[in-house]
């Protein structure tokens, strides 16, 4: 079956290209020899999660990705008054490690101080959602430079729906520029298309298709299973860097007379892809709504500035005369194939 994915897959791609092919083919290698990580969707920040099932007693809830720095060293800097009632026990898998357990505190949360040692020396951040009994949510984002933070009181007001909008946006931003093979689709429907209107119009005929399955995946009212998703998802990005591979000015390809059908019809099937990130992540119960429009809106933050930054790189090479802008696409796609490809591969 390995063997027909990689014919199937080079096939797509044109024969007048083949030194590119055994770029492509030497890249898959090297992913071999030597492991990269490659994997998309990474659920880059830690999350930790606390919930008062009892007055004073809290559930535990601390995920990170695996292997990591902070899955090893990191742990939770918790306030004076609380204690460990059940000691943290860890569940592993290959990409995240899941640590749960109970504690007890003498004092509500609200005023105090918490946060996660070992979050200064890493590379991420946290998500910090705290769920007192009696009380509003309150999310916080915690940084390597600020690893710890004071929980709000309840009379800030509206601080904690402030907080969810401003830390799923923001997750939303990192989910386009840390979920690869999301950022990958969208680099290579701009390296296909030509013009700023064309390009805009495919780029929000993705958006409105992503954001309906985001919408109603997470709501519950559809769903599809999360590996052929994925699986198709790398196979998009696949065609896409075919189709850029195979541009003729003289003969438009379906993809460039009408992208945004085709934009819309991937767009669709990211956007389950979206919606599974999200779910990983976890919903506030009381916030949902804003939750949901928070992380498509970061989404789609996330979305343009990568469109403005591939459309500025792209201005800017094809004032050189001595680049040739063709060939550089071209690399371009058979890099951004060769990726998928081999997400392909793994998928399957």
């Amino acid at each position: 079956m390995l063997l027909s994915v990689i014919k199937a897959v080079t096939a797509t791609f044109s024969r007048r290209h083949r030194c590119s092919l055994v770029t492509l083919a030497s890249l898959l290698v090297v992913m071999g020899l030597f492991p990269i990580d490659l994997s998309a969707d990474e659920l880059r920040p830690a999350y930790v999660e606390l919930n008062e099932s009892d007055p004073g007693l809290w559930q535990v809830y601390f995920k990170t990705s695996w292997p990591s720095q902070l899955a090893r060293e990191g742990s939770l800097d918790l306030p004076t008054s609380c204690e460990w009632v059940d000691a943290l026990s860890k569940d592993r898998t290959s990409t995240i490690q899941v640590q749960k357990g109970r504690i007890q505190c003498e004092l509500p949360l609200e005023g105090q101080t918490i946060g996660i040692l070992g979050l200064s020396s890493s590379q991420t951040d946290a998500l910090l959602r705290i769920q007192p009994l009696d009380s509003p949510l309150m999310v916080l984002r915690l940084t390597p430079d600020q690893a710890r933070a004071a929980m709000p009181t309840i009379n800030e007001g509206e601080y904690a729906g402030q907080s969810v909008f401003q830390t799923y946006t923001w997750i939303g931003v990192e989910h386009i520029l840390w979920g690869y093979d999301h950022l990958l689709f969208v680099v290579a429907l701009v390296l296909l298309l030509q013009g700023l209107g064309r390009t805009i119009g495919a780029v929000t005929a993705f958006t409105v298709a992503h954001s309906v399955t985001l919408i109603g995946t997470t709501l519950g009212w559809m769903s599809l299973p999360s590996k052929p998703v994925e699986a198709v998802i790398a196979l998009s990005i696949v065609f896409l860097a075919s189709e850029v591979v195979k541009q003729t000015p003289s003969q438009p390809r379906l993809s460039e007379r009408s992208p945004w059908m085709v934009a819309f019809a991937f767009g669709l099937l990211h956007g389950f892809g979206f919606a599974g990130a999200l779910a990983e992540i976890g919903l506030p119960e009381s916030d949902v709504p804003l939750a949901l429009l928070s992380f498509n809106l970061g989404v789609e933050l996330g979305q343009i500035a990568v469109v403005i930054g591939v459309m500025a790189a792209l201005a800017m090479l094809r004032t050189l005369s001595w680049v040739d802008l063709t060939r550089v696409k071209s690399v371009l796609a058979y890099a951004i194939g060769a990726i998928a490809t081999f997400w392909l591969i793994e998928r399957l």
